[in-house]
C-alpha cells in the first residue's frame, strides 16, 4: 500500500473538499431544551430529539461514504479493517422485532449507553482529523459538529428517561474502547484503517439510535398506534 501514498493523499485531498460541500448542505435542528428551566410535553421531547438523531446519521453517514469512496477498491486495506466498535461490548437489538421485545425503559437506557459511550471516541475522531495536514477547517468543523450534537443528544435522552421513567434512571452501562490507548504512536496505515473504522461504527450505531428512538416514540407516546 505504500507505493499507493502519493495517490492516496490526492483522493484524500478529494474527499475532504467534497466532505465539506455535504457539510455545508446540512440544517441545524432544534435545540432540545431553548432555556434551563423549560418544560414541554414528552411527545414534543421525542420529535426533537428523533430530528437531533436524524441529523447525527446524517452526518455520520455523509462522513463514511466520502471515506468509503477513498478505500472501496483498496480490497488489502479494506480486508484489514478492524471490527471492533467502541460500543462492542453492548448488546444491542439487530432488528426491529427484536427492540420490540425489549422494556421501553430498558431500550431508553440501552441508547443512553450508546451515545454515552461514543464520548472518548469522538474526541479522537476530532483529534484524528485535525491531525491532517490537507483537512480544511471546515471538516474539522464537521468532526467537532458530531461530538457537540451527541452531547446534546445525550442530554435529551436523559430528560426523556428522567420524564418517562424516572425510577429507571441510572441503569445505563457505558463501555470503554480498548482500541483507544492502542493507537498511540500507530504507523500512518494503522490511523488510517482505526479511522476508517470508527466512521463506519459512528455510522451503524447513529442508524440504531435513530430507529429505536423511531420505535420508543410509537410505543410510548402514541401506544404502538403507528
Amino acid at each position: 500500500m505504500n507505493s499507493q501514498g502519493p495517490a492516496r493523499k490526492a483522493g484524500t485531498l478529494l474527499l475532504l473538499v467534497m466532505s465539506n460541500l455535504l457539510f455545508c448542505q446540512n440544517v441545524h435542528p432544534l435545540p432540545i431544551c431553548p432555556n434551563e428551566n423549560c418544560q414541554m410535553s414528552l411527545q414534543e421531547l421525542f420529535d426533537r430529539v428523533i430530528m437531533l438523531s436524524r441529523y447525527v446519521y446524517k452526518l455520520s453517514t455523509d462522513m463514511f461514504i466520502e471515506i468509503d469512496k477513498q478505500y472501496a477498491h483498496d480490497h488489502e486495506f479494506i480486508a484489514k479493517a478492524i471490527n471492533d466498535c467502541p460500543t462492542s461490548s453492548l448488546a444491542t437489538p439487530e432488528d426491529k422485532e427484536q427492540a420490540q421485545q425489549v422494556p421501553p425503559e430498558v431500550l431508553l437506557n440501552l441508547i443512553l449507553s450508546l451515545v454515552h459511550s461514543w464520548n472518548d471516541p469522538l474526541f479522537q475522531l476530532i483529534t484524528e482529523v485535525d491531525g491532517i495536514h490537507e483537512a480544511p477547517e471546515a471538516l474539522i468543523s464537521r468532526a467537532k459538529e458530531i461530538e457537540a450534537q451527541n452531547k446534546r443528544l445525550l442530554e435529551g435522552i436523559e430528560k426523556i428517561l428522567g420524564q418517562a421513567y424516572p425510577e429507571a434512571k441510572g441503569n445505563a452501562i457505558y463501555s470503554v474502547w480498548s482500541q483507544l490507548p492502542s493507537l498511540q504512536g500507530a504507523d500512518e496505515e494503522a490511523r488510517d484503517l482505526a479511522l476508517y473504522n470508527k466512521i463506519r461504527c459512528l455510522r451503524r450505531d447513529s442508524h440504531k439510535v435513530d430507529n429505536y428512538l423511531k420505535l420508543l416514540r410509537c410505543r410510548i407516546v402514541h401506544n404502538n398506534n403507528c
